[in-house]
């Protein structure tokens, strides 16, 4: 398939500036594959379309404020830093993004917070806007990471960005609520609607939980430049599953009971390691894997997902679930039922 398939008239009117009140009472649109009917519902009705031994696999991957404002010595030009990954935890070394990219050269420092505890020197340029930074600081690793979450903000996703400021509540609600493993700069957004009576109910029907590890990164939000998917080339990613994990799973699986995936980054996760039996495997490492149609699912029965931008790879992993044609209608359906878009916007169930 190719790039332009991907394309949609998404309104700006669409795209959700903040979070439901409460996180479950998000709209939910449901798409059943074998009948090919849509129906409309709030998505604490979830629960309804799952039994007794049925299990939902969730990404807890916890975001930390990566975010930074700081200064360029001698200037003072304003520069946005956006931490992508440490390097080396001893040294201080980062991969960035930095922005405005093009004031920014090797051997710059960079000064964040009012008292300028926090300076960073420019050691390497490793792509037209990543560069590495060796932070320069008097202290251990565990003041250091404090000293990042004082200065450090939310991480909202660009198109956000544009349409409103950061808030303080942003940093909660940018943020599951069974969010544990810090490390996305990224948040699995289709997390967001679980409140904690939910789970309690669910819980209650016998409806069971496992949990895998994907630290989430810009990847997911980059532009795709190449028209022929094929040769689109992802981030990669560092996940875990665990031995439990991967147990709870294939159990569930064997046992001939259903399994939801929340999310475009749980299903990265499980679908990146699978036996051909289609039983997932504990594993700890990275993935960059880019699941486009037509792809064969091995594990789960059911998705959730959020409504995405237009020519996103979570779009392309939604119609590769749902089916291309299926998807994109609910989509435009979507729209002209006024579904709230993107990052704290409504849920789409595809079952």
């Amino acid at each position: 398939m190719k790039l332009s398939q991907f394309k949609y008239l998404l309104p700006e009117e669409r795209i959700a500036l903040h979070p439901s009140d409460e996180r479950d009472e998000s709209r939910l649109m449901v798409l059943n594959r074998k009948t090919q009917t849509i129906e409309h519902k709030i998505f604490k009705d979830v629960i309804d379309y799952f039994d007794e031994g049925d299990l939902f696999i969730r990404n807890n991957t916890k975001v930390f404020p990566a975010l930074l404002f700081g200064e360029k010595e001698k200037t003072g030009a304003k520069i946005r830093v956006f931490l992508l990954r440490e390097l080396d935890a001893e040294s201080r070394l980062w991969d960035v993004l930095v922005d405005p990219a093009r004031k920014i050269r090797i051997g710059n420092k960079l000064y964040f917070g009012n008292d300028d505890s926090l300076v960073a020197e420019v050691i390497d340029n490793t792509t037209s806007r990543g560069r590495t930074l060796r932070f320069l600081f008097d202290g251990d690793h565990d003041a250091f990471k404090i000293k990042l979450r004082e200065y450090g903000y939310t991480p909202l996703p660009d198109e956000l960005q544009r349409l409103r400021d950061i808030m303080p509540e942003d940093e909660n609600n940018y943020q599951t609520i069974y969010a544990k493993h810090e490390g996305a700069v990224a948040a699995p957004s289709s997390g967001f609607h679980f409140s904690r009576e939910l789970v309690k109910r669910m819980e209650l029907k016998d409806i069971g939980f496992a949990e895998v590890t994907l630290h989430a990164g810009l990847g997911n939000f980059r532009e795709i430049d190449v028209e022929d998917l094929t040769k689109h080339k992802t981030d990669s990613e560092q996940m875990i599953i665990t031995e439990e994990a991967a147990k709870k799973i294939n159990d569930v699986k064997d046992a001939k009971h259903r399994i939801c995936v929340v999310g475009t980054t749980a299903m990265k996760a499980i679908e990146s390691s699978v036996y051909t039996n289609g039983h997932v495997k504990p594993y700890e490492g990275w993935t960059n894997k880019f699941i486009f149609p037509p792809y064969q699912f091995s594990v789960g029965d059911a998705m959730i997902s959020n409504f995405h931008t237009p020519q996103s790879p979570m779009l392309m992993m939604a119609t590769a679930f749902g089916g291309y044609d299926f998807v994109m209608r609910a989509y435009k359906e979507a729209v002209d039922e006024k579904y709230r878009f993107l990052t704290y916007g409504d849920a789409m169930l595809i079952i």
